[in-house]
């Protein structure tokens, strides 16, 4: 039998000269030798590659080969194709490739960041027979090349397919590749799941045919239409509307537009080498005596959902459904910022602040892991040896300066993704495995903030993003936050140092845990050094952020975490219950007012209605996270900065809180190997059902205070033990099944 690897050896990659925007057309001819026992297809390319047997697809995957570093790390696919081969004498292979990631003039401000200006395809069909013998079909300067219907392939600006485009035939050609960059496929793939028809469809005031899907979601629009040969259809895409109109400016750049152009037959159009982040659509062109058949085709990686969340309360039901639908249209074969505008890319702050409630709601293990991994490549090869901060990292591509914030040092929480999302990992799923493999990563962020430490050991020396979008800052500005950066960056560095401690004892690095315990311990004594006031009570800047980090990191005891948590909810108080943080701080307020005895303060923000709260969007009709507390304004504009995204699952981290402590499921050791059952009531939700399925089974949590008594019930998986505490502070030792208290 033929190894995949030596059947790939012997293919080579390939390519032809086309327009730009062209998808390449690849075509190889194959007589079979006799029966087929088993048929294997192995594939990658530079730019996404769609491949098929006897006309028929090898695979239900969309987009491969994804997204990864590809300087150093290429994944291949594998396909069982002997079904497609079964009872035939010839297999006629097309291959089309377009721009994807590889080419895709990718980034903000038109950086244009490309990772080489020529697509390929690499192929090897391994093909053994009944009677013990095998062939290998691989890709070489023998295949034949041509343009085809897909006209123009944009990640960002859309696709064109004109079914009666001819195809002109091209030269094939070998490129160079290095073997040593292709990986198999590790990580799940990008997959089409559910579809959705249009609710609404009318007429725009400007006479244009809208279309409503009812949810902002991520992919395509497929077509079903009848019409005259060479009518054009056109299709843009928008996430809100804005006078009657489709809302496009948040798009900046990004075209989001795809076109067809009809056969004169019965057509048929899925533009599966781009995808769009919409609610709503407009067709231009559509023939006006022929029905609409439009549907949207959700598109995401593969993961499996855990969490099922519901409460007395039906817009913090909704909260937590935006929370999930951001992750699953933003983990999009890497965990990107927005599926949008021209941007779409892994940065590293946003996964920060999310991972653990991301880790909750879908089975993101081999995904994140798979992204951790990059993460390392391209902090090794990072010029100032720091983690970038969006991964891959596409900034050293850029054929104009429009991504110059690749160019920063080394960032807190931004860098800090390094640390906090192996964190996430091994609490929620406890792979020893996994947590050695990302380890190194952990260890180069730290040693690239060590040289950015002034004298006294804080991280006050450089340029941060800091509590990035707090709602007080200007919207042109939102780096320039009430809270101090270096506050801020200290108390990350404290967090980071005390897991990268944590990891070195459980991966047996006895040299390592103490130095990066020693850190933790020198950061913490400088932080209460410069910034915690004893005297006066106060934290610099005096702002919810730094008591959130100060209390839910650790940094505090005793007396001193007492009344930081007093002045915390008093803040709470004074904004009205208005969420008062940004990146920095939300993910983590909730936490600290429940953890220091603040639950009403708690609930008191998760329950706020009025600008900015987690609540306003739902209000609006959002169906995803927002960028902004305030992406769309109460008179139903869009916000007017640069920056304004219907679908940011980064301020959804709330959830992570709902999850583990609204409805009480957390884990009493790494990978829920022990359950600590702790629900926390609080004034405005009268009943939760939960369930979370954990690497250790289902765990379910269901309270109600209807009664004017707390009755929760609770399933544990056989075996497992968990720890119940009460509202009243008892606590009681189960072991498996189900069980019910009243207090």
């Amino acid at each position: 039998m033929v190894i995949v690897l030596d059947a790939l050896s012997q293919a080579r990659l390939i390519t032809a000269d086309a327009d730009r925007g062209a998808a390449l057309l690849f075509a190889r001819a194959v007589r079979l030798r006799g029966p087929v026992r088993r048929a294997t297809a192995v594939a990658t390319a530079h730019g996404v590659y769609e491949l098929t047997i006897n006309g028929r697809p090898v695979t239900d995957t969309v987009l491969n080969p994804g997204w990864t570093t590809y300087q150093w790390r290429l994944q291949y696919q594998q396909f069982d194709v002997t079904e497609l081969l079964r009872d035939s004498t010839t297999a006629g292979v097309e291959a089309r490739v377009g721009n994807g990631w590889y080419r895709g003039d990718l980034g903000f401000a038109a950086a244009k960041a490309n990772y080489g200006d020529e697509l390929g395809f690499l192929c090897a069909i391994v093909i053994e027979y009944d009677d013990g013998t095998d062939d290998v079909i691989g890709t070489d300067r023998g295949w034949a090349a041509s343009t085809c219907e897909i006209t123009a392939s944009s990640l960002y600006d859309g696709q064109r397919i004109d079914v009666g485009a001819p195809r002109t035939p091209l030269v094939t050609r070998e490129l160079d590749l290095d073997a040593s960059t292709l990986v198999p496929q590790s990580k799940p793939q990008l997959v089409r799941h559910e579809s959705i028809r249009p609710v609404a469809v009318w007429t725009s005031p400007s006479g244009a045919t809208l279309l409503d899907f009812g949810q902002n979601l991520v992919g395509w629009i497929r077509l079903r239409v009848t019409g005259a040969a060479g009518t054009e259809l056109v299709v843009r895409h928008a996430e809100v509307l804005e006078e009657g109109e489709l809302g496009t400016r948040p798009l900046r750049h990004a075209k989001a537009t795809d076109s067809y152009v009809l056969s004169g037959g019965d057509d048929s159009f899925e533009p599966s080498f781009t995808f769009h982040g919409f609610r709503y659509a407009q067709i231009d062109g559509w023939p006006v005596a022929a029905a609409l058949d439009a549907e949207a085709v959700v598109v995401h990686t593969e993961l499996t959902r855990t969490i099922e969340f519901e409460c007395s309360d039906p817009l913090v039901t909704r909260l937590v459904q935006n929370s999930i639908w951001s992750q699953r249209g933003n983990f999009f074969d890497v965990p990107i910022d927005c599926p949008q505008r021209d941007e779409r890319l892994g940065w590293t702050g946003d996964i920060a602040a999310y991972a653990a409630t991301a880790a909750l709601q879908f089975d993101s293990a081999e995904f994140l892991h798979s992204w951790l991994l990059d993460l390392a490549l391209d902090t090794a090869h990072n010029p100032r040896g720091k983690v970038p901060n969006f991964v891959p990292d596409i900034s050293r591509f850029a054929g104009s300066p429009g991504a110059p914030v690749g160019e920063t040092e080394a960032q807190a929480i931004w860098g800090d993704a390094a640390v906090w999302v192996p964190e996430a990992l091994w609490n929620v799923y406890g792979d020893v495995g996994m947590l050695a493999a990302e380890y190194p990563g952990i260890v180069m962020h730290l040693e690239s903030v060590l040289p950015r430490l002034s004298g006294d050991g804080l991280w006050n020396r450089d340029w941060q993003f800091g509590d990035w979008l707090d709602p007080d800052a200007p919207p042109d500005r939102p780096w320039l936050a009430k809270a101090d950066p270096g506050v801020v960056a200290t108390a990350c560095l404290f967090r980071s140092a005390s897991f990268a401690a944590r990891a070195a004892e459980v991966l047996g690095r006895d040299e390592d845990r103490a130095r990066w315990a020693s850190l933790a311990e020198r950061t913490r004594a400088a932080f209460l050094a410069a910034y915690v006031d004893e005297a006066a009570r106060t934290i610099t800047s005096d702002c919810a952020t730094v008591y959130s980090l100060a209390i839910a990191f650790g940094l505090l005891e005793g007396q001193t975490r007492r009344w930081a948590g007093d002045r915390l909810a008093e803040l709470v108080r004074a904004s009205g219950f208005r969420v008062p943080t940004g990146f920095a701080g939300t993910p983590y307020v909730t936490w600290a007012l429940s953890e220091t005895g603040h639950v009403d303060e708690a609930y008191g923000l998760l329950l706020q209605r009025e600008c900015p709260s987690w609540l306003y969007p739902v209000t609006m009709g959002a169906t995803t996270t927002w960028e902004r507390w305030d992406s769309m304004l109460p008179d139903g504009t869009i916000n007017p900065g640069e920056m304004t995204s219907f679908n940011h699952y980064a301020f959804g981290a709330v959830a992570d809180w709902i999850y583990q402590v609204v409805a009480g499921i957390r884990p009493g050791s790494p990978g829920y190997r022990t359950v600590r059952i702790r629900p926390q009531p609080g004034p405005g939700i009268e009943w939760v059902r939960a369930a979370y399925d954990s690497r250790a089974g289902r765990i379910e949590s269901k309270w109600t205070t209807g009664s004017g008594r707390f009755e929760l019930e609770v399933v544990v998986p056989q075996g497992v033990e968990a720890e119940v505490v009460l509202p009243d502070g008892s606590t009681r030792v189960v072991v498996g099944g189900s069980h019910a208290f009243t207090v």
